[in-house]
């Protein structure tokens, strides 16, 4: 029974399915998004919150590349802040708390509303192939969809399980249906499946909490969005707090411990190195008096509030009695509990850098299925699988972004490359070019990609072309601004800094780590009004040239080996010189120049100068 043919069908409505479905449908490709609930579309199942360190870049790379998600969260946000302020604009990211529900209805509106692009409630429980080339999904229910390619962004339900203490069910978050059938019918095309666990604190009811025994954390005056199309961004319309743990809530867990689903040897799966659980923070950190907790509210219209930092299996007697040693916390009343989850995801070494899987053509993997952690690095993963399968299927050059192209190039890459052995999360000492990566400068770097694959229209391309310019001509400005000593002065001792005999030009004295754009304002009488956006690429320019420039030489020396294409399928074994485990990771992982393979887990330096010599050989 075939209901529909369409050029690309999307497995799941989350953060990767949406963006994958958006970018497809807006490339003029008949799309149709599956989710196994419509409520669940861009559902938030643990912290309502978007952005974060490194995390803020994604959100913005995927706006300067054409994506939904920042506008979304533009849209939906009740407070925001930007994190790190303290530390080097390589750093700086925005994080925003955000009303689950409006953003979930933000979300299903906007795929809802977007022409060429189909959304269905079912479950897929098939992949069909034909001539090794997918052709179509199946429902739960028999029904049949042909398709020219299938994106899978399947999150945590494939064979999700849901555990509580000793207590385990087949679930997927929040209480939907698991996905078991799609699982083993992956295997049964050859996808290669791993297991891998996550988890979610309690929802707490705020009429339960004395916030007077909390700090209050606050977000910023000045709100600063993530889309760089948001013009009037809002304000903030709540405020979080910060509570700790004690002692005797640490002694609840240890005294529990072995009635943990993890501990007590329950789980299979492999957890988050870098967002464990309150049971793991106080084994692996016993020496720590205490551990921070976030209590964050779920929406304007919920009395439901977020314990970040909380995340637990332990049974749920254990989790009330936790909960409650915590001051402001005494009283607290558990909404839901909190819970870890397992599911299958598979090993993205299969994939190429398009996302497409190397041995089934036509099949794309996004998300949580490609063994990440976290809605941003869904959100991207689902942009670049989406504009891939357009492209492929319009017969255009694919969107590959390298790790000096951006975050989402070096998420990818690590993925590829790298592989992980547990749920992959993005962090700014991830990226070795983290200075030319900021989020400031992430449409500079990025929309001229978007606005080649055709997500960005002719209007924000000319847009952004306007605002480098006036970019450049306020660096050119400052740089030829001379102040003589009696203005110069004043304004360097007021600051702690030293004074000057002869003039001096106002671009040097920006570079001063006392003084900044602002500080100079009352001796700067050339300065024109300009967009805060512009001047802030400015003053990032000229204060951190030195570094900028040795970061672009590292990166016209990462492109060379970039540029030295390998041969397609090649077989490594018959490269005398390079050792076993070279060998097989080659051919595993096919990739496609030497500057990949050079970051290949078990390809040394020696097995490096073996494929340079070879390469060279083949050209002669």
């Amino acid at each position: 029974m075939i209901l529909g043919e369409y050029d690309v069908a999307v497995i799941g409505g989350g953060h990767a399915g949406v963006e994958a479905a958006l970018a497809s449908a807006r490339l003029g490709m008949k799309t149709i998004m599956f989710s196994i609930s419509l409520d669940a579309i861009g559902n938030l199942p643990c912290n309502p919150s978007i952005g974060g360190t490194a995390k803020g870049h994604l959100v913005r790379e995927i706006d300067a590349l054409g994506g939904e998600m920042a506008k979304a969260a533009d849209a939906s946000f009740i407070q925001s802040k930007m994190l790190n302020r303290g530390k080097g604009p390589a750093v700086h990211s925005l994080r925003a708390q955000i009303d689950r529900k409006k953003y979930h209805a933000e979300m299903k509106r906007r795929v809802e509303e977007q022409k060429n692009l189909q959304v269905k409630q079912a479950e897929i429980v098939d992949i069909k192939i034909e001539n090794g080339k997918v052709c179509g999904v199946v429902t739960h229910t028999g029904t049949e969809y042909t398709a020219k390619a299938v994106i899978v962004a399947s999150g945590t339900y494939l064979k999700g399980k849901i555990l509580i203490g000793d207590y385990s069910r087949e679930s997927g978050p929040d209480g939907m249906f698991p996905a078991n059938e799609l699982s083993k019918n992956l295997k049964r095309i050859g996808v290669e499946l791993v297991r891998f666990k996550t988890g979610t604190p309690a929802r707490i009811h705020a009429d339960t909490l004395d916030f007077d025994k909390m700090e209050v954390e606050t977000g910023d005056d000045k709100i600063v969005p993530f889309s760089f199309e948001t013009e009037n961004p809002g304000e903030n319309q709540v405020i979080c707090h910060l509570v700790y743990t004690n002692e005797k809530t640490h002694k609840i867990i240890m005294d529990n411990l072995e009635r943990s689903a993890m501990y007590g040897g329950l789980v299979e799966g492999v957890g988050p190195r870098y967002c464990p659980s309150i049971e793991d923070k106080v084994v692996k950190f016993h020496d720590k008096p205490r551990h921070q907790l976030f209590i964050e509210p779920m929406g304007l219209d919920t009395k439901e509030m977020y314990a970040q930092g909380f995340s637990t299996s332990l049974p749920e007697d254990v989790q009330l009695e936790m909960y409650r040693s915590i001051e402001g916390m005494e009283n607290v009343e558990i909404m839901r509990s909190a819970y870890a989850i397992e599911y299958d995801c598979c090993n993205p070494m299969q994939l190429k850098g398009t996302l497409e899987f190397k041995h089934i053509p036509g099949l794309y993997g996004a998300g949580q299925f490609n063994g990440t952690s976290g809605y941003e690095e869904a959100a991207a993963q689902g942009l670049i699988a989406g504009i891939n399968a357009a492209l492929k299927l319009k017969g255009e050059e694919p969107l590959v972004l390298d790790r000096s192209d951006g975050y989402i190039g070096t998420l990818i890459d690590d993925l590829i490359t790298k592989g992980t052995n547990e749920p992959y999360r993005m962090m700014t000492s991830r990226s070795e070019y983290r200075l030319l990566l900021r989020q400031d400068n992430a449409d500079e770097r990025l929309t001229p990609y978007g606005y080649r694959v055709g997500l960005i229209s002719e209007e924000r391309y000319e847009k952004l072309q306007r605002k480098l310019k006036m970019i450049d001509d306020e660096i050119k400005r400052i740089s030829s601004v001379v102040i003589p000593p009696k203005a110069a002065n004043p304004v360097l001792e007021k600051y702690g800094t030293t004074p000057v005999k002869t003039g001096i030009r106002l671009s040097d004295m920006i570079k001063r780590p006392e003084l900044d754009y602002e500080k100079l304002a009352e001796i700067d009488e050339t300065r024109p009004k300009l967009p805060d956006a512009v001047t802030e690429q400015a003053e990032i320019k000229l204060k951190y040239d030195g570094y900028i420039q040795r970061q672009l030489a590292q990166v016209e020396q990462f492109k060379k080996l970039e540029s030295k294409l390998l041969p397609e399928n090649q077989d490594y074994s018959d490269i005398h010189g390079l050792r076993l485990e070279a060998r097989q990771k080659l051919n595993q992982i096919q990739p496609k120049s030497l500057g990949q393979a050079s970051r290949i887990s078990g390809v040394s330096p020696s097995d490096m100068s073996v494929l340079i010599v070879w390469l060279e050989s083949l050209k002669k």
